[in-house]
């Protein structure tokens, strides 16, 4: 038995299966808390389990990977390029997080039409809809809530009520890393309650902008995340975790952002208004990255996009300049949804529009973001030895596959 979605194919789960997509998680965050010993339950998992890295999706951002994880393809299948994008039939520039964008269904809606009982925890509800578009909400069926509004959650809307009282915390400031413990509580709380047969929870980067990996909050962060996942592995689960994007320094020595400013370099080359730069990390969470990241794409007068690109490729900071074709061949994105160029810079600098428009009031610490190739490497950790060849090169959105048909029994 199984099933095969968006041309993959997938054996029944024989225990309950729990994916977890740990938000700017980049390699070294986990190890660097085991070797402390914050994490023992995940130092046992790296030297007895499956240990292996793997590359996301570019742009290294949150929307694109965590819908690549759930439907097991590409952007340039599933739709979604970005947290936020410039929609041409609108004409606008918009929040890429309406279930009409997803152009696929997702493996949980595929496993419930077969029988399998869903529930999915996110931490900030923008990926609530996108995640759960399709399901039958409701008790042995599917529940599908954030953190962020759990108070808010309601069997219509979410397949559940009365989540507070369930999960037994106060509803968590989005800005915190209270949002995402949240999110293992009500895992291990809806696998005690239910046994889910897929489990699917992702958490928010809130404490890896701010904190690199070894860092006294970053190990108590997987300190938290740690205890959690030996309570779900002691229920009986495969946990299989990865990360939607990893995370890099992006400042300078005296800790100011380290920004390429691109609308101002685009005004200055072509007159002011003609060029438009979409930043596809922003979202309406920006305090603690202030929309910077290390990926842009632009939409350009008829005619200037050779020459742009052209003086892009001569600046310090920019490691790739790319037509709409060519971002769109070596990043598998859709090649409608992006502009006439893409921009992503090197490892420790981001992209901005305008200095006049980015609010850095809320960077509290030296910015670290994501969004570029260097942020494109993720752990991929499995709490079973699998079959996986040693050398076989992975994407995180093969994790579901790793999970369900790879595991050795």
């Amino acid at each position: 038995m199984g099933i095969t979605v968006n041309g993959r194919s997938y054996k029944d789960p024989k225990q309950p299966v729990v994916v977890v997509c740990v938000d700017g998680s980049e390699p070294g965050y986990i190890e660097r808390a085991a070797e402390a010993g914050d994490a023992p339950y995940l130092a046992r998992i790296l030297k007895e389990g499956t240990n292996r890295l793997a590359d996301c999706v570019v742009p290294s951002f949150t929307n694109p990977n965590n819908l690549s994880i759930v439907t097991g393809v590409p952007p340039a299948v599933h739709g979604i390029c970005g947290n936020y994008f410039f929609d041409p039939e609108i004409q606008a520039e918009v929040m890429m997080n309406d279930p009409k964008h997803l152009r696929v269904q997702t493996i949980f809606k595929a496993f419930q039409d077969t029988g399998a009982r869903i529930a999915i925890v996110t931490a900030k509800d923008k990926l609530r809809a996108l995640l759960g578009k399709g399901l039958r909400l409701g008790v042995g069926k599917a529940v599908c809530f954030s953190s962020e509004k759990a108070d808010k959650a309601t069997v219509a809307e979410n397949g559940i009520d009365g989540v507070m009282g369930l999960v037994g915390k106060p509803l968590p400031n989005v800005y915190s890393a209270d949002l995402s413990e949240f999110v293992f509580a009500a895992g291990v709380r809806l696998m005690e309650r239910d046994t889910p047969d897929l489990m699917y929870l992702s958490t928010t980067d809130y404490i890896q902008h701010k904190h690199a990996p070894g860092t006294p909050v970053a190990n108590a962060f997987y300190r938290m995340m740690d205890g959690y996942l030996a309570r779900l592995d002691s229920l009986g689960c495969v946990i299989a975790l990865t990360a939607d994007h990893g995370m890099n320094a992006k400042h300078d020595r005296g800790g100011s952002p380290d920004v390429i400013y691109l609308q101002d370099r685009l005004d200055q080359w072509l007159g002011a208004g003609k060029a438009r730069v979409i930043l596809p990390i922003t979202d309406p969470y920006v305090v603690h990255h202030g929309a910077l990241g290390s990926f842009a794409t632009a939409y350009l007068p008829e005619g200037e996009v050779a020459g742009v690109i052209e003086r892009l490729k001569a600046m310090d900071g920019i490691e790739a300049a790319l037509t709409r074709a060519e971002a769109a061949s070596r990043f598998e994105l859709p090649p409608e949804r992006i502009g006439e160029i893409v921009v992503v810079s090197t490892r420790h600098k981001v992209l901005g529009t305008s200095l006049a428009k980015h609010d850095l009031s809320g960077l509290t610490e030296p910015l670290r973001s994501h969004g570029g190739i260097s942020e494109q490497k993720v752990p991929l950790i499995v709490n079973r030895r699998t079959t996986l060849d040693a050398d076989s090169p992975l994407r995180n959105f093969d994790i579901f596959d790793v999970a369900l048909n790879r595991v050795a029994h």
